[in-house]
């Protein structure tokens, strides 16, 4: 069976960029690869057959004589190193092509493979804050649970005075590798688990670990404004690494806790304040609450159940700096549940009056005016 276009199998015109090549072909190998195709035959050849394309079509070299004969122009030149160019016992050059995603196929992050140390893992902490606090800002310590590195050992994890020996298994490098078909894999040492040092006499204080166990108080600040869902990132405050590798981060997820007489609705504030018949159909002077106390506000005479009424600047102050929002009073009209004797006799005596009026065209402020003014 004759061998495919090297240009067609990795989807790309024989003008390609080397960059269009190279993308391609991580594309591809992410697909095929054996270990995300377990027991794939045909998904093994197509990475087989990508990897080959890619290794003559990534040489300038090779390229050309591909170019200009075809296969026939790479076959005898390459015929020690195998198809295409591409030596079978050797797959490291392609990890850089995979790059980091496509990294724990060949042993996890290249980070960890030479030198033991590790990123800290980073941390979440929820707090829950009331609606006064979000608005004007504050701050508070918080405790948090992680894990430090052993001041004893400095975090290696070797008891005082000495210190862990070179992996036996992986030579120090941290990674094994092994023969997968016609190409190797590179895994994470399983006797040194990636760090390429074996403690032989481990600190007393954390069994060899390098971490234990801590509870940190720390102070943040929450800015005013903040929502809930914001995350704030307090850098360095996570975890130790391994092998007296960095602290991770702490993330601050805040949660507003509803308030029990506003409602927020981003930077704005909205507020239901129930009002008398009586002030409603002749208008009146009300007090509202808002965040930094009451408020004097007009109520206008003829007043509808529903109708809403802003208060600048009352509201919440913008995270970005860029003003406060404002107050939206919603105003309900309370019928009451018992009415005295006089009362029942005003609101009977308006009844009829409105009945009498009715053609008259007087307006409803009026008419409340004539009983109760």
């Amino acid at each position: 069976m004759s061998k495919r276009d090297y240009y067609e199998v990795l989807g790309v015109s024989r003008n390609a960029t080397d960059q269009e090549l190279k993308s391609n072909y991580r594309k591809l190998a992410m697909k095929y690869h054996p270990d995300r195709n377990p027991g794939d035959h045909e998904a093994e050849e197509k990475f087989k057959e990508a990897a080959e394309a890619y290794g003559v079509l990534s040489t300038p070299d090779s390229r050309a004589r591909y170019d200009r004969f075809g296969h026939a122009g790479i076959g005898t030149s390459a015929a020690s190193d195998g198809p295409g160019g591409w030596p079978p016992g050797d797959f490291g050059g392609f990890e850089d092509i995979l790059g980091d995603i496509f990294g724990d196929l060949f042993g996890g992050a290249r980070s960890q493979r030479r030198g033991g140390t590790q990123r800290g893992a980073d941390l979440r902490y929820d707090l829950e804050i009331a609606l006064e606090q979000a608005a004007s800002g504050f701050k508070t310590q918080i405790n948090i649970p992680r894990l430090e590195g052993c001041e004893p050992c400095k975090g290696t994890g070797a008891a005082p005075g000495t210190q862990a020996s070179v992996c036996n298994v992986c030579n120090g490098v941290g990674q094994v590798r092994f023969q997968q078909g016609f190409f190797s894999v590179s895994r994470t040492c399983h006797q040194c688990r990636g760090t390429g040092r074996v403690i032989v006499n481990q600190c007393k204080s954390c069994q060899g670990q390098g971490r234990v166990n801590k509870e940190q108080v720390l102070e943040i600040k929450i800015p005013a404004g903040v929502e809930t869902g914001a995350r704030l990132r307090v850098v360095g405050e996570g975890e130790a690494g391994m092998g007296g590798g960095q602290h991770g981060d702490l993330y601050v997820v805040v949660n507003v806790k509803e308030h029990e007489v506003f409602e927020r609705q981003g930077n704005n504030l909205y507020v239901n304040v129930p009002i008398s018949f009586a002030q409603a159909a002749l208008g009146a002077e009300i007090n509202v609450p808002t965040l930094d106390g009451e408020e004097n506000l007009s109520i206008p005479e003829g007043t509808q159940t529903g109708s809403i009424f802003r208060v600048k600047g009352k509201g919440i102050v913008s995270l970005q700096g860029s003003g406060r929002g404002d107050l939206f009073v919603v105003v309900s009209l309370v019928t009451p549940t018992r009415i005295s004797r006089d009362q029942r006799r005003l609101l009977e005596e308006f009844a009829r009056l409105e009945e009498r009026q009715k053609e008259q065209g007087k307006s409803f402020g009026s008419k409340v005016k004539e009983i109760f003014g």
